[in-house]
């Protein structure tokens, strides 16, 4: 099965000192991948890094998406060959509504209709009345986050990254997103990689493998779940330390 991302012996840094050393990953197509790792680990150093944001210099090492040297690509080089991120914390932006941030997305002017596929998807994420509203003023944490990945989604990308998409949302916008992620992935046939710390999305998210970030080492095991509870009760490192480490080229 064809490789969709690898990263070779990356070296990241942030603001003059290093946050990554020699991180190597593969990801397969039309498969969700969860990633696990401990507070300062640099999860979001690396999805940051894949996604290209200029804050995190490369030093060394190499991005290839679909077999493509990416390394040295702008964000919107990226973007439009079919990456996509959603943030862990959206910011607010006053005087832009919500559909006028989701029309940039697909291509449309201020004043064009979302088409009946755009309004289901809308719907789908309970943002319909949050149209004309100032994108994420005054919205909860769940409302935040729904946005975001509508916004990515509507993008139609390969490949999709999410930083902690079940942090600081209710139960209901959890189950929401996880089942849209789900959806998307198995309709388009694209990939996603989800950064989480509590695991709460591996309820509505049919994860193929779970990836652990522990010094810069990447590594990854079948059965996302199983690896969740085991390093709820042994930590990171005894997790790693005990388990079977799926071979390259899984």
């Amino acid at each position: 099965m064809l490789n969709i991302l690898e990263v070779r012996s990356l070296k990241v840094m942030v603001e003059d000192k290093v946050i990554l050393k020699d991180v190597s990953l593969e990801l397969t197509e039309k498969k969700n991948y969860v990633m696990f790792g401990p507070n300062g680990s640099g999860k979001t150093t690396l999805i940051n890094a894949i996604m290209g944001l200029p804050q995190y210099k490369i030093v060394s090492g190499k991005i290839f998406f679909l077999g493509e040297d990416i390394t040295h690509k702008s964000v919107e080089e990226r973007s439009k060959l079919g990456l996509a991120l959603a943030f862990q914390h959206p910011p607010e932006i006053r005087g832009i509504k919500l559909s006028s941030l989701l029309k940039l997305c697909v291509g449309k002017e201020a004043e064009d209709d979302f088409s009946a596929e755009e309004k289901e998807l809308i719907d789908a994420f309970n943002l319909s009345r949050f149209l004309d509203r100032d994108f994420n003023v005054g919205f909860s944490g769940g409302e935040r986050k729904r946005a975001e990945v509508l916004q990515m989604l509507l993008l139609k990308p390969r490949l999709i990254l999410l930083d902690e998409p079940d942090s600081g949302v209710d139960v209901e916008s959890l189950k929401l997103i996880g089942e849209q992620i789900q959806k998307y992935v198995e309709e388009s046939g694209s990939t996603s990689l989800i950064v989480t710390h509590k695991g709460d999305i591996l309820d509505y998210v049919n994860a193929t493998y779970a990836c652990v970030l522990l010094k810069s080492i990447v590594y990854c095991f079948a059965e996302p779940k199983r690896i969740y509870e085991n390093i709820k009760k042994g930590g990171y490192e005894q997790c790693v330390a005990c388990q079977e480490r799926v071979k390259k080229g899984w």
